[in-house]
């Protein structure tokens, strides 16, 4: 059976830097009109949107994503918040407030408190909540897991997860619970420069991360969520490799829906190098460039980014924002920032983040769009 791992090892990541920054003008040219005629785009197509050519092309790549998002989407955009239930962590991330080296105050919510931050969650108007935890299988495993979703069941439609890479039978009894998306980050593709970042712990293990959206597919959850953490390494490069796992995990589960995320490094505990810097010039390609590729992927850009950015992103390609984010244990019902994992730009209310939505003629949907609107 086919697995990424065998893709992504054809070729070096290197090589494939290479050629996405030989990349010209021509070719740049040709996966617009590729895009115009309504016609599939390649990954060779995707190289040329995403590398330097393609930036004094911004403005065509933004009307093409504008058109495709629409004609997809409609112009509605889906609402989710990340709830935070533990900041206990087993690894040794350099870019991670969550990392186990720093000093930092750590808590695992109980299930009262669980309840707690589910009504003041509920109360925002968010029907639609992406777990979050820092990766230590003693502290939050399988059994921590199964008795905060009985909780969070109670409270909404639509949980998604994002927590340490688990095994196919793990997910398997996820989905059984009813968890029915998840959330996982290679944060680098580059092999040798993982284990830079990545200096103990299991999620050193870069070939069990890279293959953990497959056991999620074999497990049969519905969705999976994948990305890269944009500055770590060159971001052209890992995002190129972010749209091969895209198309590879396409035609392998192709019953399954997948979204994209395009998190920048922030400041956190520890502090976090930018090894390559990215404008929001270049995210605003970047996104579109994915669109372009794939008119059929869900878009999500967080409050990690600025207000004036996310709000001029919104026609142009996203299709899912989360607002009001708390990124520490019990922030929606205490709001403890010292226990938060890193800060966030975007600090409006959801009801703002809302409102705003509503004033440039979208839709808001406080769900997942796969229940129905």
């Amino acid at each position: 059976m086919a697995i990424f791992q065998q893709q992504l090892d054809s070729q070096s990541w290197y090589a494939r830097k290479d050629s996405i920054y030989q990349c010209d003008e021509a070719a740049v040219v040709a996966a617009i009109n590729q895009s115009k005629a309504g016609k599939a785009l390649s990954l060779e197509h995707f190289k040329a949107l995403i590398s330097p050519a393609a930036e004094p092309y911004l403005e065509h790549m933004a009307a093409l994503s504008q058109q495709l998002t629409q004609q997809r989407f409609g112009k509605t955009i889906q609402m989710f918040v990340p709830l935070y239930l533990s900041n206990m962590c087993s690894n040794i991330c350099t870019y991670c407030g969550f990392s186990m080296e720093n000093k930092i105050r750590r808590t695992t919510l109980d299930m009262d408190q669980v309840a707690k931050e589910a009504i003041a969650i509920k109360a925002l108007g968010f029907d639609h909540i992406l777990i979050v935890t820092g990766e230590s299988e003693r502290k939050v495993g399988l059994a921590y897991f199964e008795q905060a979703i009985k909780v969070l069941k109670q409270y909404f439609s639509h949980i998604s997860m994002e927590v340490q890479p688990l095994t196919t039978d793990e997910y398997i009894q996820l989905r059984q619970w009813g968890v029915e998306s998840i959330l996982v980050y290679q944060e680098t593709y580059h092999r040798g420069k993982y284990a830079k970042y990545h200096l103990k712990g299991r999620k050193a293990d870069f070939d069990f991360r890279l293959a953990t959206p497959e056991r999620v597919g074999d497990a049969g959850i519905t969705k999976v969520g994948i990305g890269c953490l944009l500055g770590l390494e060159d971001w052209r490069s890992d995002a190129y490799h972010v749209a091969m796992q895209l198309q590879f995990l396409e035609r392998k589960y192709w019953k399954m829906k997948f979204s994209l995320s395009f998190p920048r490094l922030r400041p956190c505990e520890g502090g976090a190098e930018v090894n390559s810097p990215m404008s929001e010039r270049q995210l605003v390609q970047l996104i579109c460039a994915y669109r372009l590729f794939n008119n059929q992927v869900e878009l999500s850009l967080s409050t990690r980014e600025s207000a004036v950015f996310r709000d001029n992103m919104l026609s142009l390609g996203v299709t899912s924002m989360s607002a009001g984010s708390k990124t520490q244990p019990g922030g929606y019902a205490s709001d403890d920032k010292s226990l938060e994992q890193f800060s966030i730009d975007d600090i409006r209310s959801p009801l703002a983040v809302a409102t705003m939505i509503k004033s440039k003629g979208y839709e808001v949907i406080w769900k997942d769009w796969q229940l129905g609107l």
